[in-house]
């Protein structure tokens, strides 16, 4: 089998853009590459993330920076977090980070915007 050799990549995350995400801005890599199936985000959480979830692909989050009372809610059950913390999120996981906080997010497959899902807010009682 002759395989053609794609070069390394150095990526700075810090240089890439940062866009909207559900859970306060990301910078993602590597989405470009075929021969690597998933991407790589440098995410500033706030304290405005929205629980969401995907269907097609499965998340792991490495907290790098967060406050002493940060947290991830994973279908409902907060966990405690602290710097150094790895948190895998399977497909279909409702999941939000809370406090502020940095992190990596590896993203498999290839992060899809269009696979962030939100379940429907119920109407305040009057």
């Amino acid at each position: 089998m002759n395989r053609a050799k794609t070069a390394p990549q150095l990526v700075d995350l810090t240089a890439l853009p940062a866009v909207a995400c559900p859970c306060g801005t990301a910078r993602r890599a590597f989405e470009d590459r075929p021969e690597f199936p998933g991407t790589v985000h440098l995410t500033e959480i706030t304290t405005a993330a929205r629980t969401h979830y995907h269907k097609e692909h499965s998340e792991v989050y490495v907290i790098l920076e967060c406050e002493s009372d940060a947290a991830i809610e994973l279908d409902g059950t907060l966990h405690p977090v602290r710097p150094l913390t790895a948190i895998l999120i399977p497909a279909g996981v409702r999941h939000r980070a809370v406090g502020e906080m940095k992190t990596i997010i590896l993203s498999t497959p290839n992060f899809d915007a269009g696979d962030e899902h939100f379940d429907q807010e119920k109407p305040s009682s009057q």
